[in-house]
């Protein structure tokens, strides 16, 4: 079985990976190309950074700190409303963990584009709009549901004994949760932080629709400033491609281990 097993799986994976690869390889290939070139050979063109040059400029730091700040204070948001409401739902039995359960289902399957007007009207009446502050909190209750889910096993998998004998031995709630439950879940938690980092990384909707200054924007919307009416400008928009992927190439190859075992143990549990 197990000699059979390494050709059939080199098999399957040869296709999954050009399918996957040669995208990739098109984007990089065309943020090398003159505007000239795009539609021309594959590899036979002329290199040039122009691109690159291009897109290097105040625009780019600026929406990178944009996005840097909206992905960094929605996963502390999303993690500090998550993570206790996860641990209730995987200690509650009955009907109540049920409806929760049920609520979480619903609010995941609101489609986004149906909460942007009341968003708007009410961070209109609050003074979020074109504000970082804004979006981050968009996106905080857009992702809470999705990240309680995800904990609720991790949760779950702790060992009851081991929460009954710090009480037993005198500790408070908070410190059984913070020095017995926390450091088993601890797994869980940073992948679910890591996910919810890149989904708010990556996110455009609320982004193009609460920042009200195109200087604003963070660089998932900076990206569709490269079509305009007159046309498409391919090597920009593959050049900031290239760039916006490069910190969560980084974010990723830090955490793939980490985010690999914590899925893994997430989805047996």
């Amino acid at each position: 079985m197990n000699t059979r097993t390494g050709p059939v799986t080199g098999i399957v994976k040869a296709p999954l990976t050009l399918l996957y690869g040669l995208p990739l390889i098109w984007i990089v290939l065309t943020s090398f190309k003159p505007s000239s070139e795009v539609f021309g050979a594959a590899f036979s063109f002329t290199p040039t950074v122009a691109a690159y040059s291009d897109a290097m400029g105040p625009a780019l730091w600026t929406a990178l700190r944009q996005s840097l700040t909206i992905a960094v204070g929605t996963t502390v948001l999303v993690l500090l409303f998550a993570v206790p409401a996860a641990y209730g739902l995987a200690h509650i039995k009955g009907w109540i963990a049920s409806l929760g359960l049920g609520l979480l289902i619903v609010f995941q399957m609101a489609p986004q584009t149906a909460n942007i007007i009341p968003l708007f009207q009410i961070f209109g009446s609050w003074r979020l709009l074109d504000t970082v502050v804004g979006v981050i909190v968009a996106d905080t209750a857009l992702l809470i549901p999705f990240a309680v889910m995800l904990l609720r096993p991790f949760f779950r998998a702790v060992p009851p004994a081991l929460e009954e004998a710090a009480q037993i031995d005198g500790a408070s709630m908070p410190r059984t949760f913070f020095s017995v439950v926390m450091p088993l879940a601890r797994n869980g938690v940073f992948t679910v932080g890591t996910l919810v980092f890149l989904l708010a990384w990556g996110e455009f909707l609320y982004a193009v629709n609460f920042f009200l200054s195109p200087g604003t924007y963070p660089l998932s919307a900076l990206l569709s400033q490269q079509v305009s009416a007159f046309g498409i400008n391919w090597p920009g928009l593959m050049a900031l491609a290239v760039l916006t992927s490069v910190p969560i190439l980084i974010v990723y190859s830090l955490s793939y281990k980490s985010l690999r075992d914590g899925l893994a143990v997430g989805a047996v549990k």
